[in-house]
């Protein structure tokens, strides 16, 4: 006999109650997943709800960066990816190998990472923000000659808004978001004039000039929901899209392109969830000490400055 979303749903529920477990989803998630979630949210912000929930194991619905995120800030609780494929292109563009060479032709160099970066990567890394810590933290920072990794597009943003700064940048970033391109802004706004557009600074420079709104997937959430705008275009992954149509039915929101879909991210299903509550499914995030100790470096720092 089949079952339906609402019986795994509910088989999730029950047991996330039996075994003490807390359930993360990245706001890219499915609405399925979103719903039997315990937080929602982007990757740093579930990072750190996760340190004072008092679940011992912790399933992050979203894809392995965050999952590692999850571990350097809680390593102590048992952090499970909920399916093992699901990684991040942009995160693993480059090699800790590839950073270490670039700074030792520069010894002042001061390196900003995203945090969409592999923990081995961290390592190497003197500085880590998030996409609405990065302006704040780079204008912040003492040293003149940065180089911002991965995101050559957030690091443009960056680059064009913070002065002063010598900011260097390697060809880098999200595919997804860097698909989007000028002819679709335009096309969009001719079909939705009267609708604001939200975009993410991981689109690529064409697309941002367009925006009434650049920010972080939390930072668009919010801006829509306090604005006194009826109608929004939304330049990022699709699922927000569909939590604004949820979370606020008077107003209308349309995606910026379809192509704004990140696949690793719908690589979790919530039968994927159902199988980690069980303990048969996901994989459990295990990172050397050492690994760990020198990472978390560039997050105490920028939990420092931001």
């Amino acid at each position: 006999m089949s079952r339906t979303i609402t019986d795994v749903q509910n088989e999730i529920r029950k047991l996330k109650r039996e075994k003490d477990i807390c359930i993360l989803a990245h706001s890219y998630q499915g609405r399925e997943i979103i719903e039997i979630a315990d937080f929602v949210g982007d990757s740093y912000a579930l990072s750190v709800k996760a340190k004072s929930v008092p679940n011992k194991i912790v399933i992050m619905c979203g894809v392995r960066f965050m999952a590692e995120t999850v571990k350097l800030l809680s390593p102590d609780k048992t952090v499970i990816l909920s399916n093992k494929n699901a990684g991040c292109p942009m995160a693993e563009q480059f090699e800790k190998d590839e950073i270490e060479y670039i700074k030792t032709k520069n010894k002042n160099l001061c390196v900003v990472c995203y945090i969409n970066t592999t923990t081995e990567l961290k390592t190497v890394c003197d500085v880590c923000v998030t996409s609405s810590s990065a302006l704040k933290i780079v204008d912040k920072l003492e040293a003149k000659d940065i180089l911002f990794i991965p995101d050559i597009n957030l690091g443009t943003y960056v680059k064009n808004n913070v002065k002063g700064k010598n900011i260097q940048l390697l060809h880098g970033g999200c595919p997804v978001h860097a698909c989007v391109t000028e002819s679709e802004v335009l096309k969009a706004k001719e079909v939705h004039p009267n609708a604001l557009l939200l975009v993410h600074p991981e689109c690529v420079p064409d697309v941002v000039k367009y925006a009434d709104y650049v920010g972080s997937t939390s930072g668009i959430m919010e801006f829509a929901k306090a604005s006194d705008a009826d109608e929004f275009i939304i330049g990022t992954e699709q699922a927000i899209v569909e939590t604004l149509q949820f979370e606020c039915p008077d107003k209308s929101f349309y995606p910026l392109s379809v192509n704004i879909t990140c696949r690793n991210m719908k690589a979790t299903t919530l039968v994927d969830v159902l199988n980690c509550c069980k303990g048969t499914g996901g994989e459990v995030i295990e990172l050397e000490e050492e690994t760990m100790k020198k990472a978390k470096k560039c997050i105490d720092r920028m939990i420092e400055l931001g």
